[in-house]
């Protein structure tokens, strides 16, 4: 009999962990303000205000959607580069290949931001939702590989005339509040994930193949940042020096905490595709997966629980009792797939440890301003929730269960702007705006609208995967 992993030529798991990210961004953007219980907003914005407080600690399920994503992408960086790199292209070629990829992104940041319908009209009428949707559908030539047979010149003509009129679109629609185009108006998110496309894939081009030397890059910028404040230092002019302020800062650079870790989670896993294994023992198997399958979420859900809560003891023992269980349950892995969950059980569980032995730093964990805790903790949180996926997506086969976050996973810009750009928009047009406003004023109907958008937003979606219409950079 042969392993259920053996079957996918696609890992899934790193789609479907993508998907959940970009699903819950979605979701956490869409529910009712102020009104919901402060686990349920990003810990720094409680209810009833949701204004930013710094001096509030903890984490929610909210603070590690960004960090998931980040990880993610980092994930995908030896299949999309890896692979590229084995088959003999020049790291020149691909170098400049992603540096091209992130000052795309970062137009996609700039060009969705100024075209979001309460940019252009506060409050918004018909007039903004119809230039939202008309921005929507002008991406598709942008970043989508046009499906029709044409030469390859008139593709690139027919994406430089979309850029373009994207451009004209950007200097010529009439902004509300008398705002005027500015490059710096831009979505943080998305800019944050350019300077990673940039930042990432270079350190990952030039330590392919050699983990230990991208870990040592995160050192020498974990020291800019602690000599950042220290006035007439060398790190603090680093720090502080930008050619491109709208497009880049070194602040951003944070984030490869998080992205790096992902990256060698994403060479396990490519290694993991690349054996064969012998499938027996099915029974013993089984329950070791289902055992890793219930630890790693109670991972992710106890320090969700505890960090929130401040019970920072009781979370050190907890994690500890079930890393131990982890541990010794892998400790003899006899499979391709038990081998699998041991390194990124082990890599998992040695950065969420090290972000415990953090958490008082800074005052406690916190995702604005993110604090090397944070970094730590949802990079060792990123591995339980790969673990999980890819015992459910790589192991158990259970493809239909999940296939619509993996296939949000595979189209994530799409699903990004599909809230605001698409559902909104339509759903205002139409007339149902009213009733949306009305289900803002109940808690449980302010939680059920976000789980309607975010619904129609993965339908969407997946109609467009289905049809292979993706937009990619």
């Amino acid at each position: 009999m042969s392993n259920p992993a053996e079957n996918n030529k696609r890992a899934l798991s790193i789609d479907a962990l993508r998907g959940y990210a970009i699903l819950t961004m979605v979701l956490s953007g869409t529910i009712a303000f102020g009104i919901l219980p402060a686990w349920m907003y990003h810990a720094q914005t409680p209810p009833p205000t949701n204004e930013f407080d710094p001096t509030v600690f903890g984490i929610t399920w909210v603070d590690l959607v960004f960090p998931f994503f980040l990880f993610a992408m980092g994930a995908a960086f030896p299949f999309s580069i890896g692979k590229r790199l084995e088959k003999g292209f020049s790291k020149w070629k691909i170098s400049a290949e992603n540096i091209f990829r992130g000052c795309q992104l970062t137009f996609f940041a700039i060009f969705i931001q100024h075209l979001y319908p309460w940019v252009i009209s506060s409050p918004p009428d018909p007039r903004a939702w119809l230039i939202t949707l008309s921005a929507f559908a002008l991406m598709f030539p942008m970043f989508m590989r046009l499906p029709w047979k044409m030469p390859e010149w008139l593709r690139y003509a027919v994406k430089l005339a979309a850029f373009g009129a994207g451009i004209w679109m950007l200097l010529t629609v009439n902004y509300a509040n008398d705002r005027s185009f500015a490059l710096a108006y831009s979505n943080i998110i998305i800019l944050v994930l350019a300077n990673m496309a940039i930042f990432g894939s270079l350190a990952y081009i030039l330590t392919a193949k050699n983990k230990l030397a991208r870990l040592a890059i995160l050192p020498f910028i974990l020291a800019v940042f602690l000599g950042k404040d220290t006035d007439g230092s060398w790190q603090q002019a680093v720090f502080n020096f930008s050619p491109l302020p709208w497009m880049y800062k070194f602040y951003y650079l944070k984030y490869l905490f998080i992205v790096l870790p992902g990256s060698i989670a994403g060479e396990y896993i490519l290694e993991w595709m690349g054996k064969s294994d012998e499938y027996t023992g099915k029974k013993r198997k089984n329950r070791t997966a289902i055992a890793m399958l219930l630890i790693s979420f109670a991972l992710i859900l106890c320090n969700l629980i505890f960090l929130f809560t401040r019970l920072t003891v009781v979370n050190l023992i907890v994690t500890s009792a079930l890393l131990i269980a982890g541990y010794f349950l892998l400790k003899s892995s006899q499979s391709v797939d038990e081998a699998l969950w041991k390194k990124l059980f082990t890599a998992g569980a040695y950065l969420l440890m090290l972000g415990l032995f953090f958490e008082a730093f800074e005052g406690g964990i916190r995702k604005d301003h993110s604090t090397y805790s944070y970094y730590f903790v949802t990079s060792g949180l990123a591995f339980m929730a790969l673990i999980f996926f890819s015992v459910v997506c790589d192991y158990l086969n259970c493809k239909k269960s999940v296939s619509f976050l993996v296939m949000a996973g595979q189209n994530p810009m799409i699903a990004y702007v599909g809230a605001s750009m698409v559902v909104l928009p339509i759903l205002q047009l139409i007339g149902v705006g009213p009733l949306l406003e009305k289900m803002l004023s109940n808690p449980w109907m302010g939680f059920l609208r976000g789980l309607l958008i975010t619904g129609l937003v993965t339908l969407m979606t997946m109609l467009f995967t289905r049809i292979k219409w993706f937009w990619r950079t």
